[in-house]
């Protein structure tokens, strides 16, 4: 199923501040994406100049577009017409464990932990190198942005 879409069917988040570059792997219980960090990126310029590395807030919302990307996909499964679109709502216990710079390739894991209503609770693990930077426990509900 998510070989026949792009990231940019399921969420409205476009360039410059689109964090997914590519599906790998999807459940109902988890959706797997990835995101090459290009070394010419304006930001490196200015955060820690010498030694680069990408803001944390920058990883946490590759996770957060993660999410809303496999809340769409939940719902595009579930033939349910959509209401809106995902927005984070709540943000939990964000551990930052080890950088990215230039050149990386990051992947990240969202995995549903519960739905209550119309909320849903996710768990995100962003890894480099196939080791974890970043954990972040967060909620989305939909908006609409209309």
């Amino acid at each position: 199923m998510i070989q026949d879409l792009k990231v940019t069917d399921l969420i409205p988040h476009r360039a410059p501040f689109l964090w997914v570059d590519s599906m790998i792997g999807y459940d109902q219980s988890s959706l797997i994406t990835e995101k090459y960090i290009p070394e010419d990126l304006d930001v490196f310029k200015g955060h820690y100049p010498g030694h680069p590395i990408l803001p944390g807030v920058l990883l946490c919302e590759a996770i957060f577009q993660t999410g809303a990307l496999f809340i769409a996909l939940l719902l595009k499964e579930s033939q349910v017409p959509s209401m809106g679109v995902p927005v984070l709502t709540r943000v939990e216990g964000i551990k930052f464990k080890r950088p990215v710079g230039p050149g990386d390739t990051i992947r990240m894991k969202v995995a549903l932990k519960e739905t209550l209503g119309g909320a849903w609770f996710l768990k995100g693990t962003l890894r480099v190198k196939e080791k974890v930077s970043v954990q972040v426990d967060f909620a989305c509900t939909l908006a609409n942005l209309k």
